[in-house]
């Protein structure tokens, strides 16, 4: 169990938490697709936890390296990109939007994701592996992802149409790569 605490092992501890993450993230995927969305919101949740966990756990036992960085940025990707991105196409747009507001949500749903993706590009090439700034630019995927499920809240009930889901959600893929200072915790 050596591999568990060696920072060049792809299957170091905090390496495990982030497949953890990953593997949240797809079967949240799939509960998507399934139409349930609680549990599918209950998993990325978990994955989220696991997301916590593993940064710190790599810190704390100096297990940080490249490939870790990697694999945390893809894990962000699938769980606090596309999963809110499809879970709000799913449950709100889907039943909710028709003709060209489904076009543009559409367009304002790949907008957001490749905005996540170039944060998370932009983030890997800009920092080192065991590094913490004391502050973001731009908000981070998993904060942009709370503010989705939010919005999407707010849609289930009822307190914001569809169309206004639309115009928050290209507002908060424009705040992934803004100039805003956000702190790290």
């Amino acid at each position: 169990m050596k591999f568990l605490w060696t920072p060049s092992s792809h299957f170091n501890l905090a390496n495990l938490f982030t497949f953890v993450n990953i593997t949240a993230g797809l079967m949240a995927t799939y509960f998507i697709t399934q139409n349930n969305f609680f549990l599918a919101i209950i998993l990325a949740w978990v994955g989220g936890a696991f997301d916590i966990f593993d940064g710190k756990i790599a810190r704390k036992y100096n297990l940080s390296n490249e490939f870790g960085v990697q694999l945390d940025s893809f894990a962000d990707f699938l769980s606090f990109v596309l999963v809110p991105v499809f879970l709000i196409f799913q449950a709100v747009y889907a039943s909710s939007l028709s003709g060209m507001w489904l076009i543009v949500a559409a367009i304002v749903s790949i907008y957001y994701v490749i905005s996540g993706l170039r944060r998370l590009i932009h983030f890997n090439l800009h920092t080192d592996a065991g590094e913490v700034d004391k502050y973001f630019t731009g908000v981070p995927t998993p904060l942009g992802a709370i503010l989705l499920w939010l919005v999407y809240l707010a849609a289930t009930y009822s307190l914001i149409p569809a169309f206004l889901v639309v115009m928050l959600m290209a507002l908060i893929g424009w705040t992934l790569n803004s100039t805003l200072k956000v702190p790290h915790p």
